[in-house]
């Protein structure tokens, strides 16, 4: 059974940035990389919003970029999956399968994911004209014509979003009605440039191959179940993210959508020495330039908890 002071959770740009900073710290970070190294920004070709590109890069060389800088600063990077925590007893015990590491501080960042209709052309055009976030993605559909699949919060907060940019928006709820506050609805009822087609699910992403880009869509009438198609630039799938918090399932404090709850200001979880950082624990922002920037916090925060 290994020891370090400080073991990191996951490999998008939180745990990058915790072990960046633990490593400056003298804290020899140990990091777990999990099954998809480098988190959502993996499945992301543009990224236009993060601080200190001058030009549009592209998600998967920024996380080899991040990577690389961890590394280079002396983290111990594992190409394997955490699949068993012991927080009820001190040093920490983390188990990958037959090795065990011990640790005296653990940071979780194992982010989360957005759900998706798991349609094959979902997954084919994904990042060609299929998001899963407006505030990542909107400004690429200046003057287009966009659709928002779903009926909740989520759905109506990026319909809105996504009207600052795109000419025409398009929500498709499954039902009559929608799920979202009412205050959102209200919002949403008021916006000239925000259209609701009722009672529509999608069954199929249309697309070109060269260039490879979404050019509509067919949706299914969920009560007479007729196809019809629709000409679209771009598809917002908008049903909901789903943190990746099983492995940590009735060991430390979460809230009824499986966030692991965190004190405010700060990335301290219910168990000292225990920090989250990232999607895994922010449901309201996303991004990855907060993913990074509590990423920070939490290696910060481990530091002056080992110290005590």
């Amino acid at each position: 059974m290994k020891h370090t002071k400080v073991f990191i959770i996951g490999s998008g740009p939180a745990g990058y940035s915790a072990a960046i900073y633990a490593a400056r710290a003298g804290l020899d970070p140990v990091l777990a990389m999990g099954l998809e190294p480098g988190g959502q920004l993996m499945i992301t070709t543009d990224v236009e919003n993060y601080p200190g590109y001058a030009e549009v890069v592209q998600g998967p060389w920024m996380m080899e970029q991040m990577q690389q800088q961890t590394q280079k600063l002396g983290t111990v990077m594992l190409a394997k999956s955490v699949t068993n925590v012991h927080f009820d007893q001190h040093p920490f015990i983390l188990e990958m399968g037959e090795e065990h590491y011990t640790a005296d501080a653990v940071i979780i960042a194992t982010g989360a994911k957005a759900k998706w209709l798991g349609l094959s052309s979902e997954k084919e055009f994904m990042g060609h004209g299929v998001s899963a976030c407006a505030t990542c993605d909107g400004f690429f559909f200046k003057n287009q014509k966009v659709m928002v699949v779903g009926g909740g919060n989520t759905a109506v907060e990026e319909a809105i979003f996504l009207s600052n940019h795109a000419q025409e928006v398009v929500l498709v709820p499954r039902r009559d009605s929608l799920r979202a506050e009412n205050i959102l609805q209200q919002r949403l009822f008021s916006n000239k440039k925000i259209s609701v087609l009722w009672d529509h699910s999608l069954v199929e992403i249309l697309g070109t191959q060269n260039p490879k880009q979404v050019s509509g869509v067919q949706l299914e009438n969920t009560k007479t179940h007729k196809i019809t198609k629709h000409s679209v630039d771009g598809v917002f799938v908008a049903i909901g993210h789903a943190p990746q918090t099983n492995l940590f399932k009735d060991k430390i404090n979460m809230d009824t959508h499986g966030y692991i709850t965190v004190t405010p200001g700060s990335t301290r979880t219910n168990i000292p020495g225990v920090f989250a950082a990232g999607d895994v624990q922010d449901k309201v922002y996303r991004q990855a330039i907060t993913a990074a920037g509590q990423g920070c916090m939490a290696a910060l925060d481990a530091q002056k908890y080992l110290q005590m």
